[in-house]
């Protein structure tokens, strides 16, 4: 392991600027490309499926902070390799559970990287922010067919940038959208005109993709994370300037919000998807009614029912993640996810106001995977290749700190 900095950040050692410099491109790289996944394998699976092997052939180890969520992650996939034994047709079973093994490396990759040097954190999400400004313009443009071809970056008149969804693509804006924000509160006033054009590229970008439980993360994640910095910040002149910026930024985002309904295609979408209940929510064999049903049917198979397979007795697929876990990866599957989620919930919730150097990084990733936990409910996420980057994110600053922890302890102090 890297010796540990006075900001409690792993330095590398004397001679090594170069691979270092090098290491910092392909993280970047790496998590760049996760805006851009229209294809199947995408970029980002190709890059990942070199890098990864490539890292720990070159000395990368599991820290013992991280070596739970290997755990965890593994036992995951155990449970859907699992279920492959009570399906009768395969098919694209094996697939599903090999991308699912991967994206689990994916997390414990990112964990391992950041445990090794704390500074990684910034590139992850400045890499983050440039994808989702680029990914959600695609998308605008697509929408208003501002460019040869833009159809590509949508679906059913709704904005999916160079996403295959507009439900994965609203989503992963958020945690970008959080980093701009927080850089508008708490950073310098010069840096302010760039942060405002990015943060308003990627809300109008979540607006137009429609998708309701985007919506509701971006609302939920906003509100969450200016309430944790006027819980974290002690000093009132402070406390007033988050205060007010964040109301300004609410006016801005109410009138951005009204001339986006001036636009007669704009309005007509947007009044259809702020139904609170749709008629594939509600109806017969509806999102709600397969919940049900497929609840009770999980009760009487530890194993599951494979992946995909439910889609197929169904006229969907499960769109809930925890109904997800238990026919796809089983009983063992879904314990495993659960704990998992509620293990990174609780260390978050215990490190959130401490003042370390990745705090507004875990603040911000702990922030956006409890709103994923919420809208798992009505959605799948267990492909979401961001929120096994949330997940690496969380365990990695679990790492840092406990070796913070022992270095405070080793000086003398208290931890």
């Amino acid at each position: 392991m890297s010796a540990i900095d006075h900001n409690g950040f792993a330095v590398a050692r004397p001679g090594y600027a170069l691979v270092g410099w090098m290491a910092s491109l392909a993280i970047m790289l790496a998590v760049f490309l996760q805006g851009f996944v229209i294809h199947e394998p995408s970029p980002y699976e190709l890059f990942m499926a070199a890098l990864i092997p490539l890292w720990f052939l070159l000395g990368l180890r599991i820290s013992r902070p991280v070596a739970p969520l290997m755990a965890l992650m593994l036992l995951f996939n155990v449970g859907g390799l699992l279920s492959l034994l009570v399906m009768d047709d395969l098919d694209d079973g094996p697939m599903y559970m090999a991308i699912s093994l991967f994206l689990a490396l994916t997390a414990i990759f990112f964990a391992a990287i950041i445990a090794e040097k704390g500074k990684r954190l910034e590139l992850i999400f400045k890499a983050w922010a440039a994808a989702a400004v680029l990914t959600a313009l695609l998308g605008i443009l697509g929408y208003f067919h501002a460019i040869p071809g833009g159809e590509i970056f949508t679906r059913y008149d709704r904005a999916m940038g160079a996403f295959q969804d507009p439900n994965v693509f609203g989503p992963f804006l958020i945690a970008p959208a959080l980093f701009l924000m927080h850089g508008l509160l708490t950073g310098r006033l010069i840096d302010a005109p760039s942060r405002i054009g990015g943060l308003l590229i990627i809300a109008f970008g979540i607006f137009l993709s429609f998708s309701r439980a985007a919506w509701a993360l971006f609302l939920f994640s906003a509100v969450a994370m200016v309430l944790v910095l006027l819980l974290k910040e002690r000093s009132t002149a402070f406390r007033m300037k988050i205060t007010m910026l964040a109301l300004a930024a609410a006016m801005l985002m109410v009138v951005a919000l009204g001339i986006a309904l001036q636009f007669d295609k704009v309005s007509a979408l947007f009044a259809n998807r702020t139904q609170l209940v749709q008629d594939y929510d509600g109806g017969h064999l509806g999102r709600f009614e397969r919940h049900k049903i497929g609840f009770l049917m999980s009760m009487e198979k530890p194993l599951g029912i494979g992946p995909m397979v439910f889609s197929r007795i169904f006229p969907e697929d499960e769109h809930n993640i925890w109904l997800k876990c238990l026919t796809s990866y089983g009983w063992l599957g879904f314990t495993c996810f659960v704990s998992m989620l509620v293990w990174t919930i609780c260390f978050g919730f215990r490190y959130l106001l401490r003042h370390r150097p990745w705090q507004p990084y875990l603040m911000i990733a702990w922030i956006v995977l409890l709103g994923h936990a919420g809208i798992g409910n009505v959605i799948d996420i267990d492909h979401w290749r961001h929120v096994y980057l949330l997940f690496g994110i969380l365990w990695g600053c679990r790492a840092l700190e406990h070796g913070w922890q022992k270095q405070t302890i080793r000086r003398g102090g208290r931890a």
